[in-house]
């Protein structure tokens, strides 16, 4: 998939080999749009493809989160105000399963990590307006995380994604990505 997508905001370090991407984020970089800070920012790291309507989406993750709010994970965009993005972030001196939904302003929802958040799975699938999150440690279990209401488009781009508001410097590496028709699993099904 790698090769079929485009950036959004290219940091000035990445390579890509076979099915890797490696990526250094550049500095003060973030997607977020006004709650509690009132700023808006959208110039976060972002490699997606473009889907034709509704879809399932994975990627594997692998960092080593060390500073106030470094990120990464998965994200979905269907423009600048309408978004969701999925990954580890580091607050409050832990490593937490975060994500970000934003219809025009932004929330921001924060779990444990069931395993080691240096190195996991997302899977998100958006079908008839409904975003459904699932997260693995191991490639194998995925249990819900969030399900939400989703803004309909008749398509999405979706990848990649990473940011370090407070400084620069993050490598991240990403693998395992495929986008596909979405796959019609039970809500309860973790596999």
């Amino acid at each position: 998939m790698f090769e079929q997508a485009t950036w959004l905001n290219p940091p000035q370090q990445w390579t890509r080999s076979d099915d890797r991407l490696t990526v250094t984020t550049d500095a003060h970089t973030d997607f977020w749009r006004e709650t509690h800070y009132g700023f808006t920012r959208d110039n976060g790291h972002f490699l997606s493809v473009q889907t034709a309507g509704d879809f399932t989406a994975q990627l594997k993750i692998e960092a080593s989160f060390e500073q106030l709010y470094d990120q990464a994970g998965l994200m979905v965009r269907v423009d600048e105000a309408h978004w969701v993005k999925i990954g580890a972030e580091l607050s409050d001196g832990t490593t937490l399963l975060s994500s970000v939904l934003t219809d025009e302003v932004s929330d921001w929802a924060t779990g444990t990590f069931p395993g080691d958040p240096q190195a996991f799975w997302i899977r998100a699938t958006v079908t008839k307006g409904v975003l459904r999150v699932q997260v693995s440690v191991d490639g194998v279990h995925w249990p819900l995380v969030r399900l939400a209401p989703f803004k309909v488009a008749a398509s999405y781009q979706v990848g990649p994604y990473c940011c370090t508001p407070e400084r620069g410097g993050l490598e991240v590496s990403f693998s395992k990505w495929y986008v596909s028709a979405p796959n019609g699993k039970a809500l309860h099904d973790l596999s």
